[in-house]
């Protein structure tokens, strides 16, 4: 084709050639920027709902055990907080880069004067352009000159990487998350690790296109809220040396031994599980046997006695743990003159604790003697007569209320006894829809569905009335709906696929029967479609 003279019709048919060639390489390259860019948007929409979930359920739950139990999870709390701060600091970071870099490369993700999205292949010229991100990352393009905002992205890399290493790093129990730390927040190839014997700055963004360096800088932020993930999980696993096997099981019944004719009594039923690991020591008893401590008593003496003592567990870490116990019994006459003993009686109908801004029954007795003559006094609480031995006590203030039981003894005596109860604020309800918070339907079902609040086995008479909840599904922005039903939704559900998930969160619902407690921290729900 080359030798020769050519004639006209050569001529053309060899510059047509060559534009086919060129137009198929074209082609190609808008075809892969299309899927890089799809790629990153999905994987942008990941690292999103990786947020949500970290902030509205294992954040909430870290939060609460550290106002639960302190001396466990309270430090672990602040640590958190901490981590999270310099996280979001690099994500935001990041963010603020991509902003900058689609700026100056002239692309645009929805057109300003109609709002609606641009279709990837108009912006094909900028997300194919390189010169922005080299301009960003290097000092007038050299390679081996990092520009300042190289330098400063870099820096909150390392901020959050070398964070984690100096807070976690002693904790073996945290081993995973520092591992993931420090192979994937890297802003530096250890010694012989580069694939190309070039920087990670050279690999990652020199003479890199516009979606190229978007993706690297999403990946980034991925791994920052993977990392978060991860923090939030280990720190809220129990913290129990995994050397320590609970193998052994054995049913407890706890109930009462005499139930007077005519009254009602409860009896629980438990499966507990014990270990004879030289880790837990026992003590203020009399032998221990396989794990379990064994004290004998006997009934040599009349009146209430009381056992105590302190199960101690070393964790992962080498630090005990203590967990005190007391168990109390009452040794009494034969049966022909119980009714003559003196003491008093006095148990809680539905639970060992009452709940703050409650009707709580209480059943209060003397054995042998008149119950109608009964009286019950709680500073702090009111308190409502109900019957013969029966009240009312509505706790307002303070952690416990102390009850006092006064009467008079089948002898004539006076007596009175003052019992503690503690003072609990009513459970947090949670979000749920056909009893459930987590479960799963078909994409179709979603918009038939309504959302309710409860508070599972709960025995007091509280309702909840859902008036408003957040629904998210991917790939699109949070829908503030009002009332209950998910109707309003179906637009958000029409494209679902099988294996989506949408998330309900910040539920608001009012309640009846809490004396005017603000219903607050529902928990979300969460539908799987099929």
């Amino acid at each position: 084709m080359a030798q020769g003279k050519q004639t006209p019709r050569q001529k053309m048919i060899n510059l047509m050639y060559l534009v086919f060639i060129a137009m198929m390489a074209l082609n190609i390259d808008a075809e892969i920027i299309r899927s890089y860019y799809d790629s990153t948007v999905s994987l942008k929409d990941t690292r999103l709902l990786t947020e949500q979930k970290n902030e509205d359920i294992f954040e909430k739950t870290l939060e609460a055990k550290a106002q639960q139990v302190p001396d466990t999870y309270a430090q672990a709390w602040e640590d958190y907080k901490v981590l999270k701060g310099k996280i979001n600091d690099l994500v935001s970071h990041a963010d603020q880069i991509k902003i900058k870099l689609e700026k100056e490369s002239g692309f645009q993700d929805k057109d300003p004067k109609t709002g609606k999205d641009i279709d990837v292949s108009e912006n094909f010229s900028a997300l194919n352009n390189n010169e922005a991100t080299t301009n960003y990352f290097f000092k007038e393009g050299d390679e081996n000159s990092p520009s300042k905002g190289a330098d400063d992205l870099k820096v909150k890399i390392d901020d959050v990487r070398n964070y984690i290493n100096k807070t976690f790093g002693n904790n073996p129990q945290l081993a995973k998350l520092v591992s993931r730390a420090n192979k994937s927040l890297i802003a530096e190839y250890a010694k012989g690790q580069s694939p190309n014997e070039k920087t990670w700055l050279q690999n990652k963004f020199y003479h890199q296109s516009l979606i190229a360096a978007i993706s690297n800088l999403e990946i980034i932020q991925n791994d920052a809220r993977n990392v978060q993930s991860d923090a939030l999980a280990l720190l809220l696993q129990e913290k129990v040396d995994a050397n320590i096997k609970f193998t052994s099981y054995e049913p407890i019944v706890s109930g009462p031994v005499d139930i007077q004719a005519g009254k009602q009594a409860e009896v629980k039923v438990m499966l507990g599980t014990y270990s004879n690991s030289n880790k837990i020591n026992i003590t203020g008893v009399s032998k221990l046997e396989n794990g379990k401590g064994i004290i004998p008593i006997s009934g040599s003496a009349l009146g209430e006695h009381t056992l105590n003592g302190t199960i101690t567990l070393t964790d992962a870490s080498g630090k005990p743990q203590s967990f005190p116990w007391t168990h109390t019994y009452n040794v009494i006459a034969g049966p022909r003159e119980v009714k003559l003993e003196k003491g008093l009686l006095l148990s809680a109908d539905k639970m060992n604790v009452m709940y703050r801004g409650l009707d709580n029954p209480v059943s209060g007795s003397i054995l042998g003697a008149d119950n109608s003559k009964l009286s019950l006094s709680a500073p702090g609480a009111s308190v409502r007569n109900t019957g013969a031995g029966k009240w009312i006590v509505r706790p307002t203030s303070g952690n416990t209320v102390r009850l006092t039981l006064s009467g008079t003894d089948p002898h004539g005596k006076s007596v009175s006894q003052v019992f503690e109860y503690r003072i609990k604020n009513v459970p947090p309800p949670q979000g749920q829809m056909r009893g459930k918070n987590v479960l799963s339907m078909p994409a179709t079902s979603v918009p038939n569905q309504s959302v309710q609040a409860a508070i599972p086995d709960f025995d007091f008479p509280v309702s909840f009335n859902v008036t408003g909840f957040m629904v998210k599904v991917p790939g699109r922005a949070g829908l503030l709906i009002s009332g209950s039903s998910l109707s309003e939704a179906a637009g958000l559900t029409r494209n679902l696929r099988a294996g989506d998930v949408v998330y309900i969160y910040d539920i608001k619902a009012t309640a009846t029967g809490l004396d005017g407690q603000i219903v607050k921290n529902i928990s979300p729900i969460v539908i799987n479609i099929q």
